[in-house]
């Protein structure tokens, strides 16, 4: 296996690689980071900045009555916190192992709402079918042209919908993967993609960098306006690390940004 920054090749298809990637690795990613993510749980980052208290999509009064979609759902922890409320939620994911694990999920929970395995590119929901879309930290790392994510986010949504997601804040990309270090490896400007070939060559895992530029562009192209960006803060005393989210580098400097945006 390689791994590292590198381009991808004309003949790799990098929905169908992290599609399989999550499917494989579903159950020990859910198992790792289960304390975390809760089971019905909406969490935004690493920061464990929660949707109860932040209220980011809005109060649960305002989105009752409210079609929700989440795309890059994972096991649908967000949506099934939403589903607890009473709302109207579904929830879509690439990958066919984390809808299982979602389908299994509320089953214990004794709660239903449509779940689909879907690439967030290419949805199957009708023109203006949901009021608001959202997605935790799923979805945007990976897809390299968010042009592509935008326009079917702004297709599926009613005129005046929310559209809002978090994903990795573009200067964690500079630097090592590493919770611990302030070492700047990479140039903020360099978008090669971190990737993981198998042995024989075949892509296997993609992951893509949008510096903030990218992010607001592309909201402008296809009519969104913002109308919140949050750099979540490290909470004092949280001694959690996830990768390169940990308290020694993630309380000086933000690992996680989340966009709050509607179409115009």
């Amino acid at each position: 296996m390689s791994a590292g920054f590198m381009p991808l090749q004309p003949h790799d298809d990098d929905g169908a690689a992290n599609a399989q990637w999550w499917t494989e690795n579903s159950d020990e990613y859910l198992a790792e980071h289960g304390e975390v993510l809760g089971e019905a749980d909406f969490v935004w980052g690493p920061e464990g900045l929660r949707e109860e208290e932040a209220q980011v999509l809005g109060s649960p009064s305002c989105l009752q009555g409210l079609r929700i979609l989440e795309i890059g759902s994972g096991a649908a922890q967000c949506s099934r916190y939403l589903a607890g409320l009473g709302l109207d939620v579904t929830a879509c994911d690439i990958s066919p192992g984390m809808i299982a694990a979602a389908a299994r999920l509320n089953a214990d929970a004794h709660l239903t709402f449509p779940l689909a395995v879907a690439d967030a590119r290419r949805l199957p929901y009708e023109n203006e079918s949901f009021d608001v879309v959202f997605t935790s930290f799923g979805a945007i790392d990976f897809i390299e042209n968010l042009a592509e994510l935008h326009r079917e986010v702004r297709r599926v949504l009613a005129p005046g919908g929310r559209w809002v997601f978090s994903a990795s804040h573009p200067l964690k990309w500079v630097f090592a993967d590493d919770a611990n270090s302030f070492r700047v490896k990479r140039s903020y400007w360099d978008r090669t993609p971190y990737v993981e070939r198998t042995e024989s060559g075949d892509l296997e895992y993609v992951n893509f960098h949008h510096t903030l530029a990218d992010h607001v562009n592309a909201l402008a192209e296809f009519g969104f306006t913002i109308e919140e960006m949050i750099e979540p803060t490290w909470p004092a005393g949280r001694t959690t690390v996830w990768g390169a989210w940990g308290p020694v580098r993630s309380s000086r400097i933000p690992g996680t940004i989340i966009f709050a945006t509607r179409a115009r």
